[in-house]
């Protein structure tokens, strides 16, 4: 039989598992190599130092820039450079020629907003750009016949970079070294089925290994890589294509149309209309436009948004897509992968049951080889290799790496020194040949066998078991007396026939936080699924013992139907799935988003890379394979799944917060595009300076937004961001808009001679203020101590400015008399009874 070349690790020292690299194992039995003098195959040695050197000075280096978020330049440019912050600047300009300074508070206050949003981006840049170091994909290139982690941007053309299951293929080359290696190109070309590679063969940046190992050549680096621009946009940190930004973006659209044709009305009535002088005709319409232009909501979102990249950048939480904040707290399915997250990596053998006579002593001897003969081994193969190190005494001459498609991995040998053969082969010190396969006991063994139901017994109990069987040919003598050829272990008939020989018992370390953040998910109403390519009564085992509801009712997937609806119905029914494949993951994914949920799906294995995909939002753990973190949204750095309950706290809070304060920005858009377009119908003047309105805004808006949008919110996110908005703001604003239209032309016939206007202008602020605020008290439910304290700061700062005598100067505020300011108040609160009743009725004939 041919031998494959193996790929190891390095050439000197040992690897992570006390292994010499350069043989494979401590005694050369990888494929390849031969411990008894045997020749060792040929292994390219890479670059050299001086090669690489001149690499880099040509310029032929790896130097696409992967980023994490915005660039500085870009966050200056979009917090300053927006449409609003033209219009109002433009305005500035004018009110700083023609009013007094405190006419022209509004501009100080969008420049304080645009260097508030800056300074909070770039403080989340900071956070992003160190959190992706730590959780940076890192190559391994053999360069002087030695293995080197480096960065992905360190990558010079003609490096050999070595491969292994989950790897990330960084960018494009042609196949040098191929031991079994399996690439998944479905992210490029959407084809699923795994690619066996071949020396020589095309690999494709941003496709991914999913078994086997190999090494391959560096023919295009940097921007010339086939992925590389798209790398580069997916990875990039970015504000848009999400609900809430789409949302805001539509709301600012149609401000826009209204707020066009209104401000045009609104100047020309000012100016050709009563008899005032031109500075007070230009401030008070002025004093009109602005306020019609939610620019704080812009500047809140952000700021929440980057606020709470901060926040989980503290809990080594990489969010690698913005949207992924929000995304994740409008889930209301969470698919989980037991291995790596309701358990810990490791595994410990516990037990070790021979079957049909094997002897032990030579079972735990093909346990030790078939250990060595993986140069990456998997959490179950690391603990048979802690449990029954290998004594280098036979010769791997073939290695089948695990697949979680076909659920098992295998090895070759020729059997040498003491005891070999002893369970049917040749006799002692005789050389034998022998083939094994170790794997799920339910896919290698057929249906009714004994052995079964022995393993039944044990996943009831939680554990793992694995089935170490040999094949059934491994051992057949030719007609010379010699050994026949075994079949290839990678032919699919490899399993048939098979002799179980032993079961390893795994017992799984569970995380010692998984049941109370499964115990969060239920309080919080969002479904947890179980989808394992474990047995499934041993998933539904360990899911039981971490309080899952419905863990003792497991499926196992491979009765699940095909069809997209009956699968949803039974997944909507169940909780825990067993020995599902990674093309089920994905399926199953399409198959609950069909149902209507918005899907959450953890991982940390090359198995789960298609269904992170797929998934609205993928989480991987950082720990995890390259391929994993690289389609994940969000990336645990720290492992750990505790973490998973803040980050959809997180979400929830910046979506519930950034809903309410929208209604509080968008009452104050349309009441005063309503009062513009009143004005302008009627013929009078405008009834507000820029100053009150920035008063107003201040109070009842601006400081109670900011407090209100980064406060605890636990509700999940809902659609129709828009619709949920404006059923509120609309009848809240026209409310408002009318209630202090009708105290200004009250007070215009009430108030005569030189001061009436100011007179006018401050019950008409009253009115206004006391309106708008019932709007923020109602907006402050449920109440808490601190929200009921801002409410009544912003009512006694309002009062402070009424009684303080050059705070009435600075602001225009002066109530004359008794009879008009007690109407004010007795109006706006008819208006405020009208609003508690309209905002009660609107929630029950326009429910969220």
């Amino acid at each position: 039989m041919t031998e494959r070349a193996k790929i190891n690790t390095g050439d000197d020292g040992a690897d992570d598992h006390g292994r010499s690299p350069a043989s494979g194992s401590s005694s050369g039995s990888g494929p390849g190599s031969d411990s008894l003098g045997g020749a060792v195959a040929p292994r390219s040695t890479g670059l050299t130092a001086t090669e690489v050197a001149k690499r880099v000075e040509r310029g032929e280096v790896n130097d696409v820039p992967v980023r994490s978020s915005r660039s500085t330049a870009d966050i200056v440019r979009g917090n300053v450079f927006t449409r609003f912050n033209a219009i109002i600047g433009v305005l500035w300009l004018i009110m700083l020629f023609v009013a007094p300074f405190q006419d022209s508070l509004f501009g100080y206050v969008i420049i304080a907003n645009t260097g508030i949003g800056i300074v909070q981006e770039l403080r989340a840049k900071r956070t992003l750009d160190g959190l992706a170091v730590i959780g940076e994909a890192k190559p391994t290139v053999r360069r002087d016949g030695a293995a080197t982690e480096i960065s992905t941007s360190e990558i010079v053309l003609d490096d050999l970079i070595e491969l292994g299951p989950g790897d990330k293929v960084v960018v494009d080359g042609i196949v040098a070294e191929a031991d079994n290696l399996e690439v998944d190109e479905s992210l490029l070309t959407g084809e699923a089925d795994p690619v066996l590679k071949q020396p020589g063969d095309r690999m494709m940046s941003g496709s991914f290994v999913v078994a086997g190992g190999g090494a391959f050549t560096a023919t295009k680096v940097g921007r010339e890589a086939y992925a590389a621009q798209l790398a580069e946009e997916a990875s990039r940190f970015t504000l848009v294509r999400s609900e809430l930004s789409a949302g805001i973006s539509t709301i600012l659209k149609y401000v826009t149309w209204m707020m066009i044709p209104t401000a045009i009305g609104l100047i020309i009535s000012q100016l050709v209309g009563e008899n005032n002088n031109l500075k007070g005709a230009i401030a008070r319409t002025v004093g009109g436009i602005v306020p019609m232009i939610p620019e704080g909501l812009v500047l809140l979102t952000s700021v929440a948004f980057a606020i709470g990249v901060i926040r989980l950048g503290r809990k080594q939480c990489l969010v690698q897509e913005l949207p992924a904040i929000e995304g994740l707290a409008r889930v209301d399915v969470v698919c989980l992968d037991k291995t790596g997250t309701l358990t810990e990596g490791g595994m410990d053998v516990t037990r070790l049951q021979t079957l049909n006579g094997a002897d032990e002593s030579y079972v735990r001897r093909v346990l030790g080889a078939l250990g060595a003969s993986d140069p990456r081994p998997n959490a179950s193969l690391q603990a048979l290799i802690d449990a029954y190190p290998d004594r280098g005494e036979w010769r791997c001459t073939d290695a089948l790496p695990f697949s979680s498609a076909r659920k098992y991995s295998g090895a070759a040998f020729e059997e040498r020194g003491n005891g070999a053969g002893t369970s049917g082969g040749a006799g002692a010190g005789a050389a034998a040949h022998s083939t094994w396969l170790l794997g799920a006991p339910d896919v290698l063994l057929p249906a009714g066998d004994p052995a079964l139901a022995e393993v039944d017994r044990l996943n009831e109990q939680g554990l793992r078991v694995l089935l170490l069987a040999r094949a059934a040919d491994g051992t057949a003598a030719g007609s010379d007396g010699g050994t026949a050829e075994p079949t290839p272990l990678d032919s699919p008939d490899i399993a048939a026939g098979a002799r179980a020989t032993a079961l390893v018992v795994l017992e799984q370390r569970l995380r010692p936080d998984a049941a109370d953040t499964l115990a969060y998910f239920a309080d919080q109403n969002v479904a947890a699924k179980v989808i394992s390519g474990d047995n499934a009564v041993s998933v539904g085992a360990v899911a039981g013992k971490l309080g899952m509801a419905g863990a003792a009712n497991t499926i196992d997937a491979r009765t699940l139907p095909t069809e997209r609806e009956a699968m949803a119905t039974a997944l909507d029914e169940h909780t825990v799935f067993g020995r599902v494949t990674p093309q089920q993951k994905r399926d199953m994914v399409a198959a609950l988003q069909s149902h209507g949920h918005t899907v959450a799906m953890t991982g940390d294995g090359v198995n789960d890379v298609l269904a992170l995909k797929d998934a609205d939002i993928g989480v991987s753990m950082g720990s995890g394979s390259e391929a994993t973190r690289a389609v994940a949204q969000i990336v645990l750095l720290d492992n750990s799944f505790a973490t998973l309950p803040s980050v959809v706290a997180e979400g929830r809070r910046v979506i519930g917060n950034i809903t309410r304060v929208a209604t509080l920005f968008l009452t104050k858009t349309v009441y005063s595009v309503l009062l513009a377009i009143l004005v302008v119908v009627t013929g009078v003047q405008y009834p507000f300076l820029p100053r009150h309105l920035t008063l107003l805004s201040t109070l009842t808006i601006g400081v109670p937004a900011f407090f209100l949008a980064l406060a605890p919110n636990k509700e999940r996110a809902k659609p129709n961001f828009v619709r949920r908005v404006m059923r509120y703001s609309i009848p809240a604003g026209v409310i408002a808009a009318a209630a202090t239209f009708t105290t200004y032309l009250l007070a215009r016939h009430y108030y005569t001679g030189p001061g009436a206007l100011d007179a006018e202008t401050s019950v008409a602020t009253l009115t206004l203020f006391l309106v708008s605020m019932w709007v923020l008290a109602i907006i402050a439910r449920p109440y808490t101590w601190w929200r009921l304290l801002l409410v009544a700061a912003m009512g006694g700062a309002f009062l402070v400015v009424l009684v303080v005598p050059w705070l009435q100067q600075f602001f225009a505020l002066k109530l004359v008399g008794v009879t008009m300011p007690w109407t004010a108040v007795a109006i706006a609160a008819v208006g405020s009874a009208i609003l508690e009743w309209a905002w009660r009725w609107v929630g029950r004939r326009f429910p969220a």
